[in-house]
């Protein structure tokens, strides 16, 4: 199953998919390469990728010829059509392949995207979206986000008599979480 999400990076729509059998984010090349190379349309990043990928090819790497395709929306007319998609590991090697300015605040926010994918597996509650607008609609999403988790806390201590947060498992939490992130960064070179 797929799931696929626009997530925003400086404002610029990145089309992403979490293909649920392969636990695997899978982001569209053109969009990434739009982003990178700062083209200002859809067309541009797209003849970008395909010299690239013709230089890539040439040169032997494999990277190319391991590129898969998934159906996402077009952002020029909202149907569905095959795009060019890389997984993590494959985009942060494309990324090397592109002289950019924005390759090392991108590979940032490819770890936080993955964090985010991580948060959500532990908290449920936390892919249910919302896209509030301004100060006011954030703090609102916010408090009923709040009163949500609380509301499920007390229940499970009710239920179990026991304590759901206790400083230990709360700094293990956060330690899972920042070893996860760490690693991430430490393999793809972040």
């Amino acid at each position: 199953m797929m799931t696929d999400k626009i997530q925003l990076y400086e404002e610029q729509h990145i089309r992403t998919a979490w293909v649920e059998d392969e636990e695997e984010w899978y982001f569209s090349i053109v969009d990434v390469v739009g982003v990178l190379t700062e083209q200002p349309d859809i067309d541009g990043a797209r003849n970008y990728w395909k010299v690239l990928k013709i230089r890539l090819k040439e040169e032997g790497n494999q990277l190319v010829t391991n590129c898969n395709q998934l159906k996402m929306k077009s952002p020029k007319d909202g149907k569905r059509y095959k795009t060019d998609v890389a997984n993590t590991e494959q985009l942060l090697r494309i990324i090397q392949s592109i002289p950019s300015k924005k390759a090392e605040p991108f590979k940032m926010w490819l770890a936080q995207v993955g964090r985010e994918r991580i948060e959500e597996t532990i908290d449920p509650e936390f892919t249910k979206v919302e896209n509030p607008i301004g100060v006011d609609e954030n703090r609102k999403v916010a408090r009923e986000g709040g009163a949500i988790a609380g509301n499920a806390r007390k229940e499970i201590e009710d239920r179990t008599g026991q304590p759901v947060i206790t400083s230990q498992n709360a700094k293990q939490l956060q330690n899972l979480v920042t070893g996860l992130i760490e690693s991430v960064v430490d393999d793809e070179g972040i």
